[in-house]
Protein backbone atom coordinates (compact mmCIF):
# COMPACT_ATOMS: atom_id res chain seq x y z
CA UNK A 1 0.00 0.00 0.00
CA UNK A 2 2.91 2.51 0.78
CA UNK A 3 5.00 1.94 -2.14
CA UNK A 4 1.89 1.87 -4.43
CA UNK A 5 0.90 5.08 -2.80
CA UNK A 6 4.48 6.63 -3.40
CA UNK A 7 4.35 5.37 -6.75
CA UNK A 8 1.33 7.61 -7.40
CA UNK A 9 3.06 10.35 -5.93
CA UNK A 10 5.81 9.99 -8.31
CA UNK A 11 4.16 10.05 -11.21
CA UNK A 12 2.31 13.31 -10.70
CA UNK A 13 5.25 15.12 -8.95
CA UNK A 14 7.19 14.37 -12.34
CA UNK A 15 4.00 16.51 -14.52
CA UNK A 16 3.87 18.70 -11.95
CA UNK A 17 7.49 19.84 -12.04
CA UNK A 18 6.86 20.06 -15.53
CA UNK A 19 4.08 22.34 -15.55
CA UNK A 20 4.64 24.58 -12.40
CA UNK A 21 8.05 26.06 -12.43
CA UNK A 22 7.15 28.76 -10.28
CA UNK A 23 7.85 26.35 -7.32
CA UNK A 24 11.14 27.23 -7.95
CA UNK A 25 10.99 30.73 -6.76
CA UNK A 26 8.92 33.36 -6.06
CA UNK A 27 4.76 33.84 -5.17
CA UNK A 28 2.31 32.95 -7.82
CA UNK A 29 -0.48 35.35 -8.87
CA UNK A 30 -2.48 32.07 -8.59
CA UNK A 31 -1.60 28.69 -6.67
CA UNK A 32 -1.32 25.85 -9.08
CA UNK A 33 -4.36 23.77 -8.31
CA UNK A 34 -4.72 20.19 -8.53
CA UNK A 35 -7.70 18.12 -8.62
CA UNK A 36 -7.67 14.53 -7.48
CA UNK A 37 -11.47 12.81 -8.17
CA UNK A 38 -12.02 9.26 -8.70
CA UNK A 39 -14.02 6.25 -7.25
CA UNK A 40 -14.83 6.16 -3.22
CA UNK A 41 -12.42 3.96 -1.52
CA UNK A 42 -9.93 4.94 -4.21
CA UNK A 43 -7.43 6.53 -1.65
CA UNK A 44 -8.27 10.22 -2.56
CA UNK A 45 -7.59 11.62 0.79
CA UNK A 46 -4.49 9.48 1.33
CA UNK A 47 -3.19 10.35 -2.01
CA UNK A 48 -3.35 14.05 -1.64
CA UNK A 49 -1.89 13.81 2.06
CA UNK A 50 1.06 12.40 0.43
CA UNK A 51 1.59 14.57 -2.57
CA UNK A 52 1.43 17.31 0.33
CA UNK A 53 4.14 15.96 2.34
CA UNK A 54 6.19 15.35 -0.50
CA UNK A 55 5.57 18.69 -1.86
CA UNK A 56 6.32 20.35 1.14
CA UNK A 57 10.02 17.89 1.33
CA UNK A 58 11.00 19.46 -2.07
CA UNK A 59 10.17 22.63 -2.04
CA UNK A 60 11.54 25.27 0.52
CA UNK A 61 8.83 26.71 2.46
CA UNK A 62 6.12 25.64 0.36
CA UNK A 63 1.97 26.85 1.16
CA UNK A 64 0.06 24.06 0.65
CA UNK A 65 -3.72 23.56 1.35
CA UNK A 66 -6.06 20.48 0.83
CA UNK A 67 -9.31 21.21 0.30
CA UNK A 68 -11.94 18.02 0.50
CA UNK A 69 -15.38 17.97 -1.37
CA UNK A 70 -16.58 15.95 1.24
CA UNK A 71 -17.26 19.40 2.68
CA UNK A 72 -19.73 20.22 -0.16
CA UNK A 73 -22.00 17.86 -0.13
CA UNK A 74 -25.74 18.57 -0.70
CA UNK A 75 -27.35 20.76 1.95
CA UNK A 76 -30.72 19.55 3.43
CA UNK A 77 -32.68 21.84 0.39
CA UNK A 78 -30.60 20.35 -2.48
CA UNK A 79 -31.07 17.07 -1.76
CA UNK A 80 -34.17 16.38 -4.52
CA UNK A 81 -34.12 13.46 -6.16
CA UNK A 82 -34.10 15.41 -9.36
CA UNK A 83 -31.00 16.47 -8.59
CA UNK A 84 -29.76 13.32 -7.80
CA UNK A 85 -30.93 11.98 -10.97
CA UNK A 86 -28.91 14.83 -12.67
CA UNK A 87 -25.08 13.11 -13.27
CA UNK A 88 -23.30 14.85 -10.69
CA UNK A 89 -25.69 16.47 -8.68
CA UNK A 90 -24.63 14.76 -5.64
CA UNK A 91 -22.44 17.43 -5.02
CA UNK A 92 -23.23 21.22 -3.75
CA UNK A 93 -20.65 22.50 -7.31
CA UNK A 94 -22.48 25.96 -7.13
CA UNK A 95 -21.22 26.44 -3.67
CA UNK A 96 -17.66 25.15 -4.31
CA UNK A 97 -17.32 27.44 -7.40
CA UNK A 98 -18.23 30.56 -5.89
CA UNK A 99 -17.01 30.46 -2.29
CA UNK A 100 -13.54 28.78 -3.09
CA UNK A 101 -12.42 28.20 -6.83
CA UNK A 102 -13.38 31.55 -7.93
CA UNK A 103 -11.37 32.73 -4.41
CA UNK A 104 -8.62 30.41 -5.18
CA UNK A 105 -7.81 31.75 -8.02
CA UNK A 106 -7.15 35.14 -6.80
CA UNK A 107 -4.84 33.96 -4.45
CA UNK A 108 -6.44 36.24 -1.41
CA UNK A 109 -7.18 34.81 1.75
CA UNK A 110 -11.07 33.58 2.20
CA UNK A 111 -12.66 31.53 4.47
CA UNK A 112 -15.55 29.20 3.16
CA UNK A 113 -18.61 26.87 5.65
CA UNK A 114 -17.82 22.95 5.76
CA UNK A 115 -21.06 21.00 5.57
CA UNK A 116 -21.11 18.52 8.16
CA UNK A 117 -23.07 15.57 6.76
CA UNK A 118 -23.90 13.90 10.30
CA UNK A 119 -25.34 17.61 11.83
CA UNK A 120 -26.76 18.45 8.22
CA UNK A 121 -25.58 22.11 9.05
CA UNK A 122 -22.28 24.44 8.07
CA UNK A 123 -19.86 24.47 10.07
CA UNK A 124 -17.40 27.07 11.23
CA UNK A 125 -15.46 29.02 8.73
CA UNK A 126 -12.09 27.45 7.34
CA UNK A 127 -9.66 30.32 6.65
CA UNK A 128 -7.42 29.89 3.52
CA UNK A 129 -4.54 31.40 2.96
CA UNK A 130 -2.74 32.37 -0.24
CA UNK A 131 -0.90 29.45 -1.44
CA UNK A 132 1.66 28.41 -3.79
CA UNK A 133 -0.36 25.18 -4.58
CA UNK A 134 -4.01 23.62 -4.17
CA UNK A 135 -5.03 20.34 -3.58
CA UNK A 136 -8.94 19.90 -4.44
CA UNK A 137 -9.46 16.00 -3.33
CA UNK A 138 -12.71 14.34 -3.85
CA UNK A 139 -15.23 12.62 -5.63
CA UNK A 140 -17.28 14.77 -8.05
CA UNK A 141 -13.92 17.48 -8.15
CA UNK A 142 -13.84 17.02 -11.98
CA UNK A 143 -17.51 18.17 -12.11
CA UNK A 144 -17.99 19.60 -15.81
CA UNK A 145 -18.73 23.49 -14.08
CA UNK A 146 -14.95 23.11 -11.85
CA UNK A 147 -12.75 21.36 -14.13
CA UNK A 148 -11.48 24.12 -16.43
CA UNK A 149 -10.28 25.92 -13.65
CA UNK A 150 -7.48 23.02 -12.29
CA UNK A 151 -3.88 22.80 -13.49
CA UNK A 152 -3.29 19.17 -13.57
CA UNK A 153 -6.35 16.78 -13.15
CA UNK A 154 -5.92 13.03 -11.47
CA UNK A 155 -8.56 10.41 -11.47
CA UNK A 156 -7.80 7.53 -8.90
CA UNK A 157 -9.41 4.51 -9.72
CA UNK A 158 -9.94 0.77 -8.32
CA UNK A 159 -11.31 -2.38 -8.70
CA UNK A 160 -15.04 -2.68 -7.54
CA UNK A 161 -13.97 -6.09 -5.34
CA UNK A 162 -11.27 -3.80 -3.62
CA UNK A 163 -13.57 -0.89 -3.26
CA UNK A 164 -16.25 -2.99 -1.63
CA UNK A 165 -13.41 -4.16 0.91
CA UNK A 166 -11.84 -1.17 1.79
CA UNK A 167 -15.40 0.36 2.40
CA UNK A 168 -16.43 -2.27 4.67
CA UNK A 169 -13.15 -2.15 6.92
CA UNK A 170 -13.01 2.10 7.01
CA UNK A 171 -17.21 2.09 7.79
CA UNK A 172 -18.59 -1.00 8.65
CA UNK A 173 -20.99 -3.45 6.53
CA UNK A 174 -24.24 -1.43 7.56
CA UNK A 175 -22.64 1.47 5.52
CA UNK A 176 -20.84 -0.32 3.17
CA UNK A 177 -24.43 -1.46 2.57
CA UNK A 178 -25.46 2.07 1.54
CA UNK A 179 -22.60 2.77 -0.37
CA UNK A 180 -23.56 -0.11 -3.06
CA UNK A 181 -27.23 1.44 -2.94
CA UNK A 182 -26.70 4.75 -3.27
CA UNK A 183 -23.74 6.16 -3.22
CA UNK A 184 -21.70 4.01 -5.80
CA UNK A 185 -24.22 4.34 -8.69
CA UNK A 186 -24.03 8.10 -8.02
CA UNK A 187 -20.86 8.26 -8.90
CA UNK A 188 -20.75 5.93 -11.69
CA UNK A 189 -23.47 8.16 -12.98
CA UNK A 190 -21.15 10.92 -12.80
CA UNK A 191 -17.72 9.04 -14.31
CA UNK A 192 -20.09 8.18 -17.28
CA UNK A 193 -22.05 10.91 -18.23
CA UNK A 194 -19.35 13.27 -17.68
CA UNK A 195 -16.73 11.90 -19.13
CA UNK A 196 -14.81 12.45 -16.06
CA UNK A 197 -11.77 9.47 -16.61
CA UNK A 198 -11.48 11.04 -19.70
CA UNK A 199 -10.65 14.82 -19.17
CA UNK A 200 -8.36 13.71 -16.39
CA UNK A 201 -4.53 14.17 -17.14
CA UNK A 202 -3.44 11.31 -15.75
CA UNK A 203 -5.31 8.28 -14.20
CA UNK A 204 -3.84 6.01 -11.52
Amino acid sequence: MIDDIRSKVSRILELLEKREPKLRGGFPQRPFIIAIDGRCGAGKTTLATALKNAIERRVPKPIIKVIHMDDFYPRPEQRTEDRYKTPGGNVDHERFKDEVLEKLLTNKAFSYRPFDCMSMKLLEPVSVEPSHVVIVEGSYCLHPELRDNYDLKVFLDIDSMEQRERILLRNGEEKLTQFIQRWIPLEELYFEHCAVRECADITL
